[in-house]
């Protein structure tokens, strides 16, 4: 798994220092969003694995964030899950009104 080979030396007091994004290979580029619940499972998983590298206080104190074509529509219902600590924003963040209200997300 890319994850576990991409922390390999990195200790376990430096992972307070470290924000992992997660976006889907077919988000990329195409404008689609992954459902909510669906990436939360993704965050779940990801936790899962840095427990197994390190231990539940790195995996639930580390922030993962959410990166397949975020937009104002999916934004609330993105960051109302609890496994998902932040959106890493691609082309909307050219727009101005877009990115205003996706910083600006209502949180559920």
């Amino acid at each position: 798994m890319q994850l576990s080979k991409d922390l390999v030396g990195v200790a376990k007091e430096d992972m307070k220092n470290v924000v992992i994004a997660y976006e889907p290979v077919w988000a990329i580029g195409t404008g689609l969003v992954c459902g909510a619940e669906d990436a939360n499972e993704v965050h779940v998983f990801l936790r899962s694995i840095l427990a197994s590298l390190y231990d539940d206080e790195v995996a639930q104190e580390t922030r993962i964030q959410y990166g397949g074509s975020v937009t104002p529509d999916s934004v609330d219902e993105l960051m109302a899950q609890p496994d998902i600590d932040g959106c890493l924003v691609g082309g909307a963040s050219l727009v101005a009104d877009k990115f205003g209200r996706i910083i600006n997300f209502v949180k559920k």
